[in-house]
């Protein structure tokens, strides 16, 4: 069985706390049994207020490491360092030995990164704290990502993001297609990746806006990225520096992207074949399409459509 603690901060996101949680008890009745397990400790040893004023009360005052949790995540809020206590340092040097994953959500990065737990790894913090963060830790490289786990770090920006985090987690630990089946007892959908940015930079870019409107009208005949550009007036590397500056990826993968979201909503809510949907969203091979399609979503276009004909 695999084991989560989570340590909540004062002012900790509540969203993500209940997300989190929910993803674990949504896995457990996926698998038929009790497959992870999870108690909370809070830092104050004592119930703790979260953002919107709810009070959590801890399960244990036991900071001991004889059973070494799987995973540790820490859910802050504002000012997080203030509770930074010599205990908190001692249970994560012991747990980082161990070498359990440790986490931080929203603001949790803040500590690990104070812990010193984050050097040589990516990590995502919620993209409001990011300009004081890059001062305190200009060691630290910080990502414009919903969540990132590299290696023995798993950060999230929080919110939402919060489930795709821990859905990740559970892929990992689980398998792919165990994931798939409990983002679909979630009814959340697909699983999105890390890399994908906090915020759509292409809705605050003009330029950007221009060529998701040619994308989205051509998605069953993609335009091939020179005619975007001579569409849009900038040369193939103007775009692409411009694409990467704004949504964290090339114009062809950008438009992959977007070929496939519409790809996943036609298998989730319509009945056309498969091979109708491939065509329509402008891929000349089943074999292909699949391909992709499972790059992207983490599992086949069947087993997308036979999880909403379940559901």
């Amino acid at each position: 069985m695999l084991n989560v603690r989570f340590i909540l901060f004062p002012e900790f996101q509540m969203l993500a706390y209940v997300l989190a949680t929910e993803t674990l008890r949504l896995g457990n009745k996926t698998a038929g049994q009790e497959v992870f397990s999870w108690q909370v400790l809070t830092a104050t040893d004592a119930p703790v207020a979260a953002s919107n004023g709810g009070m959590v009360s801890p399960d244990s005052q036991d900071w001991s490491v004889e059973s070494a949790p799987d995973l540790v995540l820490l859910c802050a809020g504002y000012n997080p360092r203030r509770h930074i206590s010599a205990r908190l340092k001692s249970y994560l040097a012991r747990i980082r030995r161990r070498g359990c994953v440790i986490g931080g959500v929203d603001t949790g990065t803040v500590i690990l990164a104070e812990l010193g737990l984050l050097d040589g790894v990516r990590a995502v913090l919620h993209y409001e704290a990011e300009a004081d963060f890059r001062e305190s830790w200009p060691g630290v490289s910080l990502v414009d990502q919903i969540y990132s786990l590299d290696r023995k770090r798993l950060t999230a920006a929080g919110g939402t993001a919060t489930g795709d985090a821990m859905l990740a987690w559970v892929g990992q630990e689980k398998g792919a297609d165990f994931a798939a089946a409990v983002a679909e007892a979630m009814s959340h959908g697909r699983i999105r990746k890390g890399e994908e940015p906090q915020r759509n930079r292409a809705q605050e870019d003009p330029i950007l806006r221009q060529m998701e409107t040619l994308m989205q009208e051509n998605l069953a005949q993609p335009l091939p990225v020179t005619a975007l550009c001579q569409a849009l007036g900038h040369s193939n590397k103007q775009l692409r520096l411009r694409c990467q500056r704004g949504l964290g990826r090339t114009p062809s993968a950008h438009y992959l992207a977007l070929r496939l979201e519409q790809a996943g909503h036609l298998m989730a809510q319509t009945l056309m074949p498969a091979t109708e949907v491939a065509l329509a969203c402008g891929f000349g091979s089943a074999a292909g399409f699949s391909r992709a399609f499972r790059q992207h979503f983490g599992i086949s276009p069947r087993q997308m459509r036979q999880g909403q004909a379940r559901r």
